[in-house]
């Protein structure tokens, strides 16, 4: 038996009286903590997960981040990290506070589908494997892989803290085999199209519409819009917060999120038609119900529905007047980092992976750019050669 690993046996197993093991009780694996005086020990099912975790468990000792485990457990963890999370003294992977919709869709996760399950289980005490037939569970149900991948993440994050202070070697998050999300492709409004859908909504909600397909905020950041955000004559919108419908105003979700936006002409002329539509103080909301409360969206998308039907028009929501507005962007020759900025988004990859199928002509361009500098570098060669000649021929 490997160092610091020894078997396990049940109460009734003929190995207590000196027959063969014939019970499955699994391992125990060990490390010292000379720190704490004391060992460190978790039972594995198999002696290759045990390995596993003992490796990891010397690594974390050595790099002083592994103490020894609180009967903590689920429950309690996820109700501690809850809490700090609604302070916001828990932040997400970038450091910012999770969004009030984020916690919403956590705590709902965990009440429906994981604590019934492992909530009284220790965290010390939760393998891979049982997460493994816990996500295949959900998968054979009939759950949409994007639930499971949802369902897994408040866990992934519990337990990710647990690593960070000492409680866990490892994230037995880490490493799980899940079914492809697939997402559906978003739809984007052609120019002509978007022209068509603002022409048929009500003239009360057109302005909205229009702010959404050629600004690309997000539905929260329309509906915490101010006056004073609004500067129409240099054709600039400054993205400063966000509404959740049950918080109010909230703080947006990273640095990146507070951004100034370049608005069309077709935006611009709007409210230059006799629109009421801007507020008059500078801390008014644009486009509230009153001074003070936003627009109600779900009003404003039936509205809108109703009219793009009777028009025979395919519908537009809020997000994909976001994505259309990013395609309408790219075809107009803004480049990927700008478009980071305008779209909010916290890095350049995050634009790419998700508009980099717009970039028109990618491929033609990479060959036109190798086909200049092969050209470039075989005239340099060539001159090279000519002039070495030419030199040798004059001596």
């Amino acid at each position: 038996m490997a160092t610091g690993i020894t078997k396990r046996h049940s109460s009734s197993c003929p190995v207590r009286g000196g027959g063969r093991c014939r019970c499955d009780a699994g391992y125990e694996a060990w490390v010292f903590s000379k720190r704490d005086g004391k060992k460190i020990r978790r039972t594995f099912p198999t002696i290759a997960a045990g390995k596993s975790w003992r490796s990891n468990a010397l690594s974390a000792l050595e790099k002083g981040s592994l103490r020894p485990t609180k009967p903590t457990t689920l429950d309690e963890a996820w109700r501690a990290w809850f809490a700090g999370a609604l302070a916001g003294t828990i932040t997400n992977r970038s450091g910012d506070p999770y969004k009030p919709s984020a916690l919403r869709t956590y705590e709902r996760a965990m009440r429906l589908r994981v604590l019934d399950e492992f909530g009284q289980t220790k965290l010390a005490q939760l393998y891979r494997s049982d997460l493994q037939e816990f996500a295949d569970g959900l998968l054979s149900e009939g759950k949409n892989p994007s639930t499971i991948k949802v369902t897994l993440l408040p866990l992934r994050a519990i337990l990710r803290r647990a690593v960070a202070h000492g409680e866990l070697a490892v994230n037995p998050c880490d490493g799980l085999e899940l079914a492809a999300v697939r997402g559906r492709r978003e739809r984007i409004a052609s120019p002509s199209e978007a022209e068509k859908l603002l022409a048929a909504v009500p003239n009360l909600d057109r302005v909205i519409w229009a702010t959404a397909i050629y600004s690309g905020l997000r539905r929260g950041e329309l509906q915490a819009l101010r006056v004073e955000d609004v500067d129409l004559a240099n054709g600039v919108l400054r993205v400063e917060r966000g509404w959740d419908d049950k918080e109010g105003v909230i703080a947006l979700k990273s640095k990146a999120g507070r951004r100034p936006v370049p608005t069309a002409a077709a935006l611009r002329d709007l409210p230059a038609r006799g629109s009421d539509d801007f507020g008059a103080g500078g801390g008014d909301l644009v486009f509230g119900r009153s001074a003070v409360s936003p627009f109600y969206a779900k009003g404003v998308q039936e509205r809108a529905d109703e009219k793009w039907k009777a028009a025979k028009l395919e519908r537009i929501t809020f997000h994909e007047c976001r994505h259309t507005f990013a395609s309408l962007m790219i075809a107009a020759g803004v480049n990927a980092k700008a478009l980071q900025v305008y779209m909010g988004h916290a890095s350049v990859s995050i634009t790419l992976d998700r508009y980099g199928h717009l970039m028109p002509g990618s491929e033609a361009e990479a060959a036109g750019l190798l086909d200049a500098y092969l050209a470039a570098r075989r005239k340099k060669d060539e001159d090279t050669i000519r002039g070495a000649a030419m030199t040798a021929v004059r001596v």
